[in-house]
């Protein structure tokens, strides 16, 4: 079997051109650094330098060998750097995916800030809409989920980030603007537009419609915000959306909102990450990040 202290002796000796030199590199007495060639060569039954050459020449069997320390030495050398910034706390693997298709507004803001304090944290996004980001998480695959969905697995902490009202989202003519909020049998003559995603993933319907037992008379989708609202600014439809996500629109008087129930809708959303990342300095210093640029970019969100 070869080891990695025969791949850090055949370069020593390569490097070098003496086993003298190879064994001062290595801190070896010369005897030991031979016997340790031998001792290889004895397990693969093959010779891998021709002895006695100065410097060293080298077998096709001991350029092989060579050549996998060449490819494995450098490996383990990147590792070690990266296992120590990660045990200093100046780096690491930061893999996010997002359960809400209006976080964007705030997410790309928030990392491009972290980018610029945490250079070395290797960054990526991707969006949980077509499979399920929570268990990927607490299996590894994936280091922060953006979710409002908590469930309860083993290693899996959740952050509060902040608290978001979900507002119906209607036409500037609408009737149920004559109403100082929206009950669910209001809409079950109207079409609801919604993100293409499952609708117990969606609060209208799991917090709010199926609590009363109601459907709406159809329902259509839509993948992006500015879509759904013009589809019902051009009375197609109502949509529900966070409240921080229509700002824009409400500022343009394109739509109008109402509340959904008499205390309105509340959520929660969570940063969730492994336990065992909780400390880590990286891992915290986003999540800070994170509501810094929440409360400086969103409106009528509150802290948790």
């Amino acid at each position: 079997m070869i080891e990695l202290r025969h791949l850090k002796t055949l370069v020593a000796l390569r490097d070098t051109g003496s086993l003298v030199e190879a064994a001062e590199r290595l801190y070896l007495t010369q005897s030991a650094l031979s016997h340790q060639l031998k001792d290889l060569e004895d397990r693969l039954g093959v010779s891998l330098f021709v002895r006695k050459t100065r410097p060293p020449r080298f077998t096709s069997a001991g350029h092989r060998i060579l050549q996998l320390a060449d490819d494995l030495l450098p490996m383990l050398d990147n590792a070690e750097r990266d296992l120590a910034r990660l045990a200093g706390g100046e780096a690491g693997r930061l893999h996010i995916c997002i359960e809400c298709h209006s976080c964007f507004q705030w997410l790309l803001p928030c990392m491009e800030r972290y980018r610029s304090n945490w250079p070395e944290v290797e960054l990526d996004l991707t969006a949980g809409f077509n499979f399920a980001p929570l268990p990927a998480l607490a299996r590894g695959d994936l280091d922060l989920v953006v979710t409002s969905d908590p469930i309860d697995l083993p290693g899996v902490e959740y952050l509060p980030l902040f608290q978001y009202e979900a507002k119906l989202v209607v036409d500037r003519y609408h009737e149920l603007l004559k109403k100082p909020w929206v009950n669910p049998e209001d809409l079950s003559e109207l079409t609801l537009i919604h993100y293409p995603v499952d609708r117990d993933r969606l609060d209208i319907f799991r917090r709010f419609l199926d609590l009363a037992g109601i459907e709406p008379a159809e329902t259509r989708t839509a993948e992006l915000t500015p879509m759904m609202v013009q589809l019902v600014a051009s009375g197609r439809g109502v949509t529900c959306l966070p409240n921080w996500a229509v700002s824009e629109y409400l500022d343009n008087e394109t739509i109008d909102i109402r509340p959904l129930g008499d205390g309105g809708l509340w959520s929660t959303l969570f940063a969730a990450i492994r336990a065992d990342q909780k400390d880590a300095p990286f891992m915290s210093d986003f999540v800070s990040t994170a509501i810094d640029t929440c409360f400086s970019t969103l409106r009528d969100i509150r802290r948790v």
